[in-house]
């Protein structure tokens, strides 16, 4: 019979913590993490402070939750100090109770926890260079001082945590404070608008369920679905009853960028553009945890880019979207994945024809475009519209001997369409392509031989106007248009 025995396999606490730095974290999503804990706690202010001029630079979270007991602050300076598999509160945004030490060790090598309640405030500290010099599982216990960066904000019950040892935010200029100091501000940059994005369902509304300051400054949520425009078409939300929860499906479908101002436009978009904004935006207990992409169930175009599908899940339902420690990726089950591609190619319809509609009005004959648009052997053909009355009424006025020249001229433009620089600078930026914005005394000579050539047809003056400035390059002319119709008419 073969002799089993048990072997201690503690794991070495210098090495294990060392290496709980490199989940993956970015300065966003730890943050993102550490106020999942303030939510959880009931808090409905977060306070983020940070001193990034200071040689000992440091940043704060301070929130006004419900706080813990020194024993409590203990359990939660814990590595691993809830199962994964416990049930949770419907408010509860954790997950493996390894979230405040990761995402704070991923960004720093001192973690501070300060917290108070029932009047009493306790203090602990990880200082991994000690841990490195000990290798204990050991946590420092400390007295309250008002040394601690934040700590006075405190009010009666709260929680404050402080990064310091700031490593892996300014490790490129450690001996340059001033270069330090820009590199860190710019992560908080990208950190604050990650936070706007992440809760903005938190956010939303006159009366919040939660405030966001960076350095006493207000943040405003950042709502990637454009819900207050009046223009973004909203589905009603889709159910999908499972064995471990419900998920909750809705359906959005942004305006054209002409129905919004550019500053909305680029904050919905984010900084990736809104290519790459398409898709999925998935929320565990409506807090982010995808922001765009389709999962493999299409394909980003330029067509689909105002496509967005809200996807809610419960918590119960973590293990069966095998969701990560950082919170910041999920993978599909089999059945809502099915569900979503369905989703998928309904929404697509409705996008592309947000995009089609405009691209036919600004087409249609009936407008008098200056250029035509038809296919050929499965291609589509952009060129010269050679019975616009602007270029017909002026090749008409030509002497015979350079009509020929004059039609060759307008063939060449036709055949010397830029498309493949037109494919590159629309590529996921079509907003930001535009005609060349001519001044009316630019080109009235031939809007005025335009305007001839249609009355003298029998059409009325408010035609006229209507065929020539309900498009390109005349649509912000139409009074100056107006204006020349007159003078013609009374001679």
């Amino acid at each position: 019979m073969i002799q089993r025995r048990l072997a201690d396999a503690t794991p070495h606490a210098a090495s294990l913590i060392e290496g709980m730095r490199d989940f993956g974290y970015t300065l966003s999503t730890a943050m993102a993490d550490v106020i999942d804990n303030s939510i959880t706690a009931g808090a409905g202010l977060v306070q983020i402070l940070a001193d990034t001029i200071s040689d000992a630079p440091w940043i704060a979270i301070v929130d006004d939750g419900s706080g813990m007991s020194e024993i409590d602050l203990i359990e939660a300076m814990r590595p691993g100090s809830r199962n994964p598999l416990d049930a949770r509160e419907g408010h509860d945004l954790g997950r493996f109770g390894l979230g405040l030490k990761s995402a704070s060790f991923s960004q720093c090598r001192q973690l501070t926890v300060a917290t108070r309640k029932d009047g009493v405030t306790s203090v602990a500290t990880w200082d991994l260079d000690e841990v490195s010099r000990t290798n204990r599982w050991e946590v420092l216990l400390e007295g309250y001082s008002s040394d601690i960066p934040g700590i006075d904000r405190l009010g009666e019950t709260g929680t404050v945590v402080i990064w310091r040892k700031l490593d892996r935010l300014a490790s490129s200029y450690r001996h340059d404070g001033a270069k330090r100091s820009a590199e860190i501000n710019a992560a908080l940059t990208e950190a604050e608008k990650h936070l706007r994005l992440c809760f903005h369902r938190y956010m939303e509304g006159t009366r919040p369920e939660l405030r966001l300051t960076l350095n006493d400054r207000k943040l405003s949520p950042i709502d990637p679905f454009a819900s207050a425009n009046k223009a973004t078409q909203v589905d009603d939300e889709e159910l999908l009853p499972l064995a471990n929860g419900t998920v909750v499906t809705q359906t959005f479908t942004l305006p054209h960028h002409s129905r919004m101002s550019k500053a909305e436009w680029d904050e919905v978009g984010g900084p990736e553009g809104h290519l790459r904004s398409q898709g999925f935006y998935i929320y565990r207990e409506r807090r982010l945890i995808i922001a765009g992409g389709w999962l493999g169930l299409a394909r980003a175009t330029e067509l689909t880019k105002l496509s967005r599908v809200r996807v809610d899940i419960p918590n119960t339902m973590d293990a069966d979207w095998k969701i990560d420690v950082r919170k910041a990726s999920a993978q599909m089950p089999p059945i809502v994945r099915e569900r979503l591609r369905k989703i998928v190619e309904r929404m697509q319809g409705t996008s592309k024809r947000t995009y089609q509609r405009r691209g036919r009005k600004l087409v249609d004959q009936a407008n008098l475009p200056l250029w035509s648009r038809f296919q050929k052997d499965g291609a589509i053909i952009y060129r010269p519209n050679g019975e616009h009355p602007a270029i017909a009424g002026f090749m008409a006025s030509l002497p015979e001997e350079f009509q020929h020249g004059f039609r060759t001229c307008i063939t060449l433009l036709g055949a010397g369409l830029p498309v493949g620089a037109l494919h590159a600078d629309m590529l996921g930026a079509a907003e930001s392509v535009e005609a060349d914005p001519a001044e009316f005394a630019e080109i009235a000579e031939s809007v005025e031989q335009a305007v001839r050539t249609l009355l003298s047809t029998g059409m009325s003056g408010n035609d006229v106007v209507n065929a020539l400035c309900s498009v390109e390059p005349l649509l912000r002319h139409r009074d100056s248009v107006q204006q020349l119709i007159e003078d013609i008419v009374e001679g």
